[in-house]
């Protein structure tokens, strides 16, 4: 089996973690984390790897290094927001493919093959923890599962389980 952790990055301000943001990611990392980390894993936004810098130090691996991997991250995210503010606040992926077909089924498959090739590179038994964005995590994992999660919330995410070639998608939670 092989594990991913992919959760939203917390509250930010542009691309920088707010105080707020940093309290949250630090309660996620003493209350949430489920070391050893094989890999740790960012878009490559800055809000992402600074939230990752700090579940990192609380999984006490300071000595694994984070990765970036682009293709978690989108690269039309205008279109994304704005097919998400015509869909409605709080909207999931099929209400966003109502809107914007060809954007969801596009951008899933190069999402979801991007989840695919972090989980193959994985040793038997790793665990990777990965901080990415909403709905492009959504995404993914809709591109690799073809299950539709809820929107993710700051700090939310899920757990992708993959045992011979099969996933399961699972709910990760947030402190209050």
């Amino acid at each position: 089996m092989r594990y991913v952790e992919l959760r939203r990055h917390t509250d930010n301000d542009g691309d920088v973690l707010t105080d707020n943001g940093v309290a949250a990611a630090e309660a996620i990392g003493r209350d949430e984390l489920h070391p050893p980390y094989t890999a740790f894993i960012s878009t490559g936004a800055n809000r992402a790897t600074e939230m990752l810098r700090i579940l990192r130090r609380h999984a006490g691996q300071d000595d694994v290094e984070i990765t970036e991997k682009p293709g978690l991250r989108s690269s039309v995210e205008g279109r994304w927001r704005d097919t998400a503010k015509t869909a409605g606040k709080g909207a999931d992926l099929e209400a966003m493919r109502r809107v914007d077909p060809d954007l969801v089924a596009a951008e899933t498959r190069l999402l979801g093959e991007a989840l695919r090739s972090v989980i193959e590179s994985l040793p038997e038994g790793g665990r990777a923890l990965v901080v990415g964005h909403t709905p492009t995590n959504e995404a993914a994992v809709f591109g690799l599962v073809g299950e539709v999660v809820p929107p993710l919330g700051k700090g939310h995410g899920v757990l992708v389980t993959e045992s011979g070639g099969s996933y399961e998608v699972a709910s990760l939670g947030r402190p209050g």
